[in-house]
């Protein structure tokens, strides 16, 4: 084994467990390739196998059960932090969900494999009212399959993995640059990334005090709740009168949305992401009098203006000119 080699049999098992909770934790420092490097070292005996896989699985687990716990507690106000915060606002603000009410538990054997999923999924899960003991289970199996696909690929290429970590050794400190700088780039290309979804989805916005003002006034907007059914679980609040929009049926309910009314749509994501996604779709598709509303549920409920359940069985979009 060679010196690098070495420091890593050493320190290997706490760098793994250290840096699988921070990735799950939600830093953007990606844990596939430390357990593919540490998975060649278990071909050549310094580290053991079995422990490798029990750190990583066990530091996946006490990162996800803390985010699972937050939802069980926090409910949505989670989700919204966590999609803020993310790197990759596109896959967070709605895919996450839908994978979720879609597989339900289950998901979560693949959440690690999903760009986005891995670190919103424990507190869906919580959100949800899923159990403890289910949560860990499938979660700990999601986690065993992925650090074992990891491991079992650094035991296959051993080889080539060896000869690059003997090439890095003798770069010496210059190997510790160009992975700095590796992933320097990784996180800008992320917040890049971020900056153009963003930027793409700037529309003029509706306050909260001008919607109330078009309701009392008699107008009739049309109020539309495009959260996923996920978080209007989680958070059963809604405006008055607003009716759940399904994103995945926008095909099917576009024709039978009103053109004369205004449509107002709102959501509990950053910046309005999945109200501005669904307007710009919208408008594109011949809508003109659609806005999202400024700040969602939370500016609506901030400004003292009246929420109620959703008790009621959610409304296509396709009966809501009707009513």
């Amino acid at each position: 084994m060679n010196e690098l080699a070495v420091k890593v049999s050493q320190y290997g098992l706490p760098f793994v467990f250290l840096n699988v909770l921070l990735e799950q934790l939600g830093l953007p420092i990606p844990a596939f390739p430390t357990l593919m490097v540490t998975g060649a070292l278990v071909a050549a005996g310094a580290i053991s196998g079995p422990a490798l896989l029990a750190v990583a699985v066990a530091g996946s687990l006490l990162a996800d059960f803390a985010w699972y716990l937050l939802g069980r507690r926090h409910g949505h106000r989670v989700l919204s932090t966590l999609c803020r915060i993310s790197l990759s606002p596109v896959s967070c603000v709605r895919q996450t969900e839908s994978l979720f009410t879609r597989w339900g538990t289950r998901s979560l054997v693949a959440a690690k494999f999903i760009p986005g999923f891995s670190t919103v999924a424990p507190p869906v899960a919580g959100a949800t009212g899923v159990r403890a003991g289910a949560f860990l289970l499938y979660d700990g199996i999601g986690a065993a399959v992925w650090a074992g696909l990891a491991i079992g690929l650094g035991l296959i290429f051993h080889d080539v993995i060896d000869l690059v970590i003997d090439r890095l050794t003798r770069l010496g400190s210059w190997a510790l640059v160009l992975l700095a700088a590796g992933l320097a780039l990784f996180i800008f290309f992320k917040w890049w990334e971020r900056k153009r979804f963003y930027r793409d989805l700037r529309l003029a916005r509706i306050p909260a005090s001008a919607l109330r003002r078009l309701m009392d006034g008699g107008e009739r907007p049309l109020v539309v709740d495009v959260r996923s059914a996920v978080v209007r679980q989680s958070d059963p609040r809604q405006i008055p009168g607003a009716i759940p929009f399904d994103m995945d049926q926008m095909e099917r309910a576009v024709p039978d949305l009103p053109r004369d009314r205004e449509i107002i749509l709102y959501c509990t994501c950053p910046s309005e992401a999945s109200a501005a996604r669904v307007a710009r779709w919208l408008m594109d598709h011949g809508y003109a009098r659609v806005r999202p509303l400024e700040g969602g549920l939370d500016a609506w409920v901030e400004a003292g203006f009246e929420v109620e359940g959703t008790g009621l069985v959610a409304i296509r979009p396709a009966v809501a000119h009707t009513a």
